[in-house]
């Protein structure tokens, strides 16, 4: 429960997305990709304990709370056995992150510390990023821009350059086609988080949490949303203008949940609704991600 598998989509999509660009490519590598995984899915859990830990210590879980159950301010279990949980997940996320480290050099050993670092960061330490309205950027950055690029970075590198341990980017292992097809999945992934913040904005307007819905209200929420789901929707037009073939356009298919999910968001604020419009949100990534490997590697 406090782990919130439901969000383990956030995780696997860059990873999708990823593998499905470095096939097109010709540099797949399953054995970075698989690890890539793991250590995603291990800050994905790590990140969720520590949000469960940080926000019942700060208080930011009331009675009032609309979402999914929090362990610990439920009473279901100790803070120090959620906090203890949260360390030995980042550490395994930190074991595994070795070969990968081993494989791509100084550039992930960079991006696995910071993405530890900010998972704890989010709701925790002096500035929790998610308390002062960062937690969207956070998530664009971290599961969409750094998740893409990077799964695809570890890839090319263990096929392009032969010596461990590279210093610096090796050249053809960090492309504008990798950043450019991130931009979906980061899109999708703030949106996630974007339902979470509209159902949550009257009890953390009332507890201290500044997200954007608090700081702007429900209409820039809104926008907000439908601007995302747009940027996700135009980025395989972009690969199709750069040759790639009609199967780039594959995520179309996803397009009557997004519709279905965006009417939702403009008109719902209350949890009995946005509940299972946050795991439609999931659904959609997952989707999106699957069709859009799927089209990049045809």
């Amino acid at each position: 429960m406090a782990a919130r598998p439901q969000t383990l989509p956030a995780a696997a999509a860059p990873i999708l997305v990823g593998v499905g660009l470095a096939i097109d490519a010709g540099v797949f590598a399953p054995l970075p990709a698989l690890a890539a995984f793991v250590g995603a899915a291990l800050i994905q859990i790590g990140t969720n304990f520590a949000n469960d830990y940080y926000d019942a210590i700060q208080g930011a879980d009331t009675d009032d709370r609309e979402g999914f159950t929090r362990v610990v301010a439920a009473g279901i279990i100790e803070p120090a056995e959620v906090k203890r949980a949260m360390w030995l997940t980042f550490l395994a996320a930190i074991l595994v992150g070795t070969y990968l480290v081993y494989e791509g050099g100084v550039p992930i050993l960079v991006i696995g510390l910071v993405s530890v670092a900010a998972g704890i960061a989010y709701t925790g330490g002096p500035y929790p990023l998610g308390y002062h309205g960062l937690g969207d950027l956070f998530v664009f950055v971290f599961f969409g821009v750094i998740a893409v690029t990077g799964t695809y970075y570890v890839q090319a590198v263990s096929v392009l350059h032969a010596a461990p341990f590279p210093l610096w980017l090796p050249e053809g292992t960090v492309t504008l086609a990798a950043v450019v097809a991130s931009l979906p999945v980061a899109a999708l992934s703030t949106n996630i988080l974007v339902v979470n913040n509209v159902r949550d904005r009257k009890e953390d307007a009332t507890t201290g949490k500044r997200t954007l819905a608090v700081r702007f209200g429900y209409r820039f929420s809104r926008i907000q949303f439908l601007s995302l789901v747009a940027l996700a929707y135009l980025t395989p037009f972009w690969f199709l203008l750069q040759g790639y073939g009609l199967a780039v356009l594959l995520p179309l298919v996803t397009l009557p949940l997004a519709v279905t999910l965006s009417r939702t968001v403009l008109t719902e604020t209350a949890g009995d609704a946005l509940n299972p419009a946050l795991e439609s949100a999931g659904k959609l990534l997952a989707a999106f991600a699957a069709a859009f490997a799927v089209g990049l590697a045809l």
